[in-house]
């Protein structure tokens, strides 16, 4: 009797990968350090008492030893204090780590396609050649004729013996353009991203490292610079945003595009962009004396009038804003839709789940376009 190989599926107990005690625990650190904005004391305090209730460590490798290896492997350093007292700190090597972490999270384990940028869909006078070939058209640089091929085309359609060459018989290389893309992140650093017992600020972060890492590795030719407004708005840079806090802030969305403009003004790319990352309505404005109007009630005539004439501006240097809204009052959600009609850029309202896979969609989809 012969013996018939069954296909099927075969359910087991789920196996956790084989990790180092210690890599088990820099994954939590990690973790920890983001959302203490770098406060490492704090994060090992929250790591001793994660520790006591799930068993973390045992006699054979405990937290002290885990700060010992985090010493060693150089993720961490001797620093004095604002108070002046000694104490430890994370190094560039942690804030790379974070990034990696967030990118990981965030955007999946994306495959690295070396220094190369994604392309259009146009075809035309680009520096990207991609191996094809298509008939010559009127227009079309001299330096794309493929000799070659043309002068095979011609010996098939005129015989050798009486060759002759035509516009008919010439073929081009095809190529595409590049889109390279310059991109400003703003993200609100006003009260507001941590009030109501919810941490707005957060995932903000995760998702300004996580773009990061994804533009400086995956991207490099394309460009993004980040800055937080509150009162005011000013840059920060990548390796500042584990650090980055919320302040006792008023939220001056004007102050955040005009700096995002001026940033982009000095940007060669052709293509320009402006995320905006906020979860309430603007509610500042800096007077030309230096003094500031705030008014937090409702949405003020006048401050939000001056945020629509920001987005027409943008919209007259060809920069589309899109708005990530974390927020559902309706008051703001129309407020969003007006900006987003002057601007004719975009708006997603969005809770805080998701906010990383919506805004790395929105940043492959723009920069596979040209932006006029």
């Amino acid at each position: 009797m012969e013996k018939s190989n069954k296909k099927g599926f075969f359910f087991k107990q789920y196996q956790a990968p084989n990790q180092s005690p210690f890599d088990k625990l820099f994954e939590i650190f990690k973790e920890l350090i983001t959302h203490t904005s770098g406060d490492f004391d704090e994060a090992i305090s929250w790591l001793r008492e994660l520790d006591v209730e799930y068993k973390l460590t045992d006699e054979n490798y405990t937290i002290d030893d885990f700060i010992e290896d985090l010493k060693k492997k150089g993720y961490i350093k001797d620093e004095v204090k604002e108070d002046g007292t000694p104490g430890l700190g994370i190094t560039a090597k942690t804030e790379r780590a974070i990034r990696q972490q967030a990118l990981d999270q965030i955007f999946g384990k994306l495959k690295r396609s070396g220094s190369g940028n994604h392309k259009t869909k146009h075809s035309g006078n680009g520096d990207e050649h991609t191996g094809e070939f298509r008939e010559f058209h009127f227009g079309d640089s001299l330096e794309r004729i493929s000799l070659t091929e043309s002068l095979r085309n011609a010996q098939i359609n005129n015989g050798v013996e009486h060759f002759m060459l035509t516009e008919n018989d010439l073929v081009v290389e095809d190529a595409q353009h590049k889109a390279q893309m310059s991109t400003v992140l703003m993200i609100d650093i006003s009260h507001s991203m941590i009030l109501y017992g919810e941490d707005r600020i957060t995932p903000a972060k995760k998702v300004a490292m996580a773009l990061a890492e994804l533009i400086t590795t995956r991207y490099p030719k394309d460009t993004l610079d980040i800055l937080v407004f509150g009162n005011d708005a000013w840059p920060i840079a990548i390796k500042d945003l584990p650090y980055l806090k919320v302040g006792p802030y008023h939220t001056n969305t004007v102050a955040g595009l005009q700096l995002a403009m001026d940033i982009l003004r000095r940007k060669r790319n052709t293509n320009k962009q402006i995320f905006m990352i906020t979860d309430g309505k603007p509610s500042c404005v800096i007077e030309r004396d230096g003094s500031y109007y705030m008014n937090s009630n409702g949405l003020d005539e006048y401050i939000v009038d001056k945020c629509y004439t920001q987005a027409q501006q943008a919209r007259k240097l060809h920069i589309p804003i899109t708005t990530f809204m974390i927020a559902s009052d309706p008051y703001l959600q129309k407020f969003v839709n007006k900006f987003t009609e002057a601007n004719q850029g975009k708006a997603f309202y969005t809770g805080l789940k998701g906010l990383g896979e919506m805004i790395f969609e929105d940043y492959e989809t723009n920069r596979k376009k040209r932006l006029k």
